[in-house]
């Protein structure tokens, strides 16, 4: 399906495509428009990657800029590095966040500090992509939520589409920015919905949020998978008469700060919803924020609604570790009637 819209009083083509999709049309632009631009991976090439997110790619522009590489995550982002700062564009798949603790050292020590190391003689513009999350019965280290250690290590952006349009123009954006990018894709996204997506290039500014509900009552905050978590229990708490309004983070480092205070400052209260685990989680941050620029403003303690601390567990019971529509509603009620 084809149609097209007005945007920026200006004709733009779109289609409709899954996250996969845009994702996948997304690497295929870089590599049309910039022959610098070199994808590496584990089975990329032939197989198409483990979720066919580079599918067709190979066949397309050649081995030599659709690569597959061996079982080596280290090996992907050290080659990575040294493409980058000789002039190329690498986007480097890792197949698994949880396969990219191998990786960790390059990523802390190199790709995030070249710039400082050699005042800002080298640059790192490099993309790194992660399938992350819960909920896709997949086996253990398959579903880890650790994007804590990465906002944690400045030099590196980290962003987290929730939609195929965001993960389209984030995925371009990130490869614009002349320093390394973190894009963690939430794997239970990836075919789970269908949007209108530009055909062509386009961009998602890095580092803003969007609210994607608007709302009176109570601030939900959250990213990645657990926006869909957040738009059930703002449908269950409106039968209740609660008006919830939904932030999509969409850059988990920078983070908008602003659209969150802007958003608490109205409505008073917060939740907090992230997959990751509850100690050390990205939702400590944001209590901080909100304490910071909005403290005077609430009417309520801030709640946050968590994976528990404790391994994702196998696929019979990772439902009971993923947050649910029905905890988030608690926690609405609970900070609603404070």
């Amino acid at each position: 399906m084809t149609q097209i819209v007005e945007s920026n009083q200006k004709d733009v083509k779109t289609t409709q495509m899954t996250m996969i999709q845009a994702i996948n049309d997304g690497m295929r632009v870089l590599l049309d428009e910039d022959e610098r631009t070199i994808i590496l991976g584990e089975d990329i090439g032939k197989n198409g990657g483990v979720f066919r997110a580079t599918e067709g790619l190979q066949e397309q522009f050649g081995a030599e800029r659709v690569v597959d590489t061996p079982l080596s995550e280290a090996g992907i982002i050290g080659t990575s590095v040294g493409l980058a700062v000789n002039g190329f564009k690498p986007i480097a798949e890792i197949q698994f966040l949880g396969f990219i603790y191998p990786a960790y050292e390059q990523i802390m020590t190199h790709v995030s500090r070249l710039r400082m190391r050699s005042m800002s003689r080298f640059t790192v513009p490099m993309v790194i992509r992660a399938p992350y999350g819960a909920g896709i019965r997949a086996p253990e280290i398959h579903s880890d939520s650790t994007e804590t250690l990465f906002t944690h290590m400045p030099g590196i952006k980290v962003v987290c589409p929730s939609n195929p349009y965001d993960a389209k123009g984030l995925l371009i954006a990130a490869m614009e920015d002349p320093d390394p990018v973190l894009v963690l894709e939430t794997m239970k996204n990836y075919r789970s919905m269908r949007e209108e997506v530009p055909v062509g290039k386009y961009t998602v500014e890095i580092g803003k949020g969007k609210i994607v509900r608007e709302g009176t009552d109570v601030t939900l905050i959250a990213w990645g998978a657990m926006i869909t978590v957040a738009e059930k229990a703002a449908q269950l708490a409106e039968k209740n008469g609660i008006q919830c309004e939904i932030i999509d983070l969409r850059t988990l480092y920078p983070i908008d700060r602003d659209i969150i205070s802007e958003s608490v400052k109205k409505t008073t209260r917060a939740v907090i919803i992230h997959e990751a685990h509850h100690t050390s989680g990205l939702g400590n941050d944001i209590v901080s924020i909100i304490n910071d620029t909005a403290f005077l403003y609430l009417r309520a303690p801030i709640e946050r609604v968590t994976g528990f601390d404790v391994p994702v567990p196998f696929f019979s019971l990772e439902e009971h570790y993923l947050p649910t529509s029905a905890r988030v509603q608690e926690a609405i009620e609970k900070v609603v009637h404070f």
